[in-house]
């Protein structure tokens, strides 16, 4: 992996890649399409800025993640096929830059946006890729604390990638996180009572995540955040018939256990690897683990 330090990260990064046209923006940063300057080969460059942060008076919190994302996802880049891999970083006074895996098919999010309800051997199918992934992350001691449609990339081959890592933390050596960390819908309810959790935030996440693809609604939902997180915290979870009337008692009892308060028994993602809809009807994802 190269990598960039002090005045020169940007100087190196262009001696390396050839830079072209912005595929996407995010919340800190932009996402240019670039080049290998030895190979040819494409890549998606993710930069994101250190000044124009402080600038906004950003919570410091944000300011960190940003700053530590290359060494938490080169912990993960081949933690599973599904994740996102981390090719290059490079770093200097302005911002950050990684050179990462290019996923030209779009994302979950637009695909469900599209679509509709996802059917359900389909579905399974993609489930079994995100607990793969998840499961490589949290093996190498890293949660990536923003599981949601939009940070689920598909690649040239259609395989489900896990990407964004910049809300991820490292809890390796056993120490708990804390933090408001991640998105309404898909939140833990103990990060939102903000007690210390574990990894199986994540798990919460997908099984968010899960009930987005068969249902095309959320399972939590407010007019704003404050509402959306007190449906979070009660964690009252139902399968509505009409939007539901096709989903086996399957998948319902996987999405229970996955959308668990008690977090001694919510499922980890080992867990929902081994459970029998998706060892059935998640394909070869489900044993790749």
């Amino acid at each position: 992996m190269s990598s960039g330090g002090g005045g020169g990260g940007e100087e190196a990064l262009r001696r390396e890649y050839v830079i072209g046209d912005e595929i996407g923006r995010g919340r800190f940063g932009t996402v240019r399409r670039c080049y290998s300057a030895a190979t040819g080969a494409a890549f998606a460059l993710k930069s994101t800025p250190k000044v124009p942060l402080r600038e906004l008076e950003a919570d410091p919190l944000d300011l960190a993640l940003a700053e530590q994302e290359p060494k938490v996802h080169l912990l993960v880049s081949a933690a599973s096929r599904h994740v996102v891999a981390l090719h290059a970083a490079f770093e200097d006074a302005d911002a950050v830059h990684l050179v990462l895996d290019l996923c030209g098919g779009g994302d979950l999010f637009s695909l469900v946006s599209a679509r509709g309800p996802i059917p359900e051997p389909e579905a399974a199918d993609l489930a079994a890729q995100l607990a793969d992934a998840l499961a490589g992350c949290h093996r190498r001691g890293v949660a990536h604390r923003d599981v949601k449609p939009d940070n689920l990339f598909f690649d040239g081959g259609g395989a489900l990638r896990l990407g964004d890592f910049g809300s991820a933390a490292w809890f390796g050596d056993g120490r708990p996180m804390t933090g408001l960390v991640g998105t309404p819908y898909y939140v833990a309810p103990e990060v939102v009572a903000g007690r210390e959790y574990n990894e199986k935030v994540d798990v919460w996440s997908a099984g968010v995540v899960l009930y987005v693809m068969l249902s095309g609604t959320v399972p939590f939902y407010g007019a704003n955040a404050a509402e959306i997180f007190e449906a979070v915290l009660r964690g009252n979870l139902r399968f509505p018939p009409r939007a539901f009337a096709g989903v086996s008692p399957e998948a319902k009892d996987l999405m229970r256990r996955m959308l668990c308060k008690d977090v001694s028994r919510r499922f980890s993602a080992e867990q929902v690897l081994r459970h029998p809809w998706i060892v059935t009807r998640g394909g070869s994802a489900a044993v790749s683990c």
